[in-house]
């Protein structure tokens, strides 16, 4: 029934291998993989999620990019922060900084899915001098219909009920509706989104995301701060996402001025797990290609950066 918790050093001994590392940043303990040379890339995961909804990303680009993937503050084996703003953009932003900062990276191209996505356009709104080009997928900010479990674990009354209690079968159906084609969706991937539910301090920190999720999905105001981000940002979307719906997609295009768009036929919330190669060429093609849209982007400078005949001095300048 999901009412466990299982030991750190049991969820550490699975979930980890060779390239697994641990930094502190302002004062949590993260569990990351930094891996491959290039331009620094970094990936955000989605909502109950973690670092390893990238692996198949992270083998196809890490021959080109220095790939950075972070269990995000209150999933995977990170788990939760104890301040008190844990689940806002100011508080990632915060993360995102310390965590680049550390790692003795001054610009970055930075992804984020879902949950991931929004707290990556909210700092490319802050930070766009940190950023070359974005890419997200499926990301939160408009205001929409609530998934279904999403918004079963953050109903006024039951929000306190799941933080104590969160059966296999209800996490595996979520997992489940994450995808168009279940197929895909191997047991151990099911197995491991159950797991990490029960990691000391996650279940309490997916219902309070959970609820942030519920507040924008029924806000009233569409996010101003979108129209604010000037970072190239390309949209990745899945035809059959039944989380965030094409709708969104198309409402982020719209207020985003500098931005493309993909849509995959068959593919469901998560598309980097579904369709993994094709949507990595996309991702590399968008990033190292000159922004064709315009002709006089406040971030050129930056963007020709990524000529593919200036990549290996530039690079190694940076």
């Amino acid at each position: 029934m999901g009412t466990a918790t299982l030991p750190y050093d049991q969820l550490a001994k699975k979930y980890t291998n060779s390239e697994s590392q641990y930094i502190e940043v302002n004062g949590l303990t993260i569990h990351y993989r930094d891996e491959g040379s290039g331009p620094p890339l970094l990936l955000l995961h989605g909502v109950a999620s973690s670092l390893h909804t990238w692996d198949a990303w992270t083998n196809q680009l890490k021959n080109k990019y220095r790939v950075i993937r972070i269990d995000m503050p209150g999933f995977g084996l990170t788990g939760p922060d104890s301040v008190s703003d844990a689940q806002t953009p100011e508080y990632m932003n915060r993360v995102i900084n310390g965590l680049v900062d550390q790692l003795g990276i001054q610009r970055f191209f930075l992804v984020g899915s879902s949950l991931g996505g929004y707290f990556a356009w909210n700092y490319a709104a802050a930070y766009p001098e940190r950023l070359y080009k974005m890419a997200l997928l499926s990301p939160v900010g408009y205001p929409q219909d609530m998934p279904f479990w999403l918004g079963f674990a953050s109903f006024p009354g039951l929000h306190w009920i799941t933080p104590t209690m969160m059966p296999r079968f209800l996490v595996h159906w979520t997992a489940e509706s994450a995808y168009a084609d279940e197929d895909k969706l191997d047991e151990s991937v099911k197995q491991r989104y159950f797991d990490f539910t029960q990691r000391r301090g996650n279940r309490e920190s997916y219902v309070q995301h959970f609820l942030q999720f519920r507040e924008l999905a029924h806000g009233e105001d569409k996010p101003q701060k979108v129209k604010d981000v000037l970072t190239p940002t390309l949209l990745m979307w899945g035809a059959q996402d039944d989380w965030i719906p094409l709708d969104v997609m198309r409402e982020f295009y719209r207020d985003l001025s500098y931005s493309d768009y993909i849509v995959y036929e068959g593919v469901g919330h998560l598309p980097m797990e579904e369709l993994p190669l094709q949507t990595a060429r996309d991702v590399d093609h968008f990033f190292m290609d000159e922004l064709r849209k315009v002709d006089n982007h406040p971030q050129e400078t930056a963007i020709k950066y990524y000529d593919k005949d200036l990549i290996s001095t530039q690079a190694s300048s940076n």
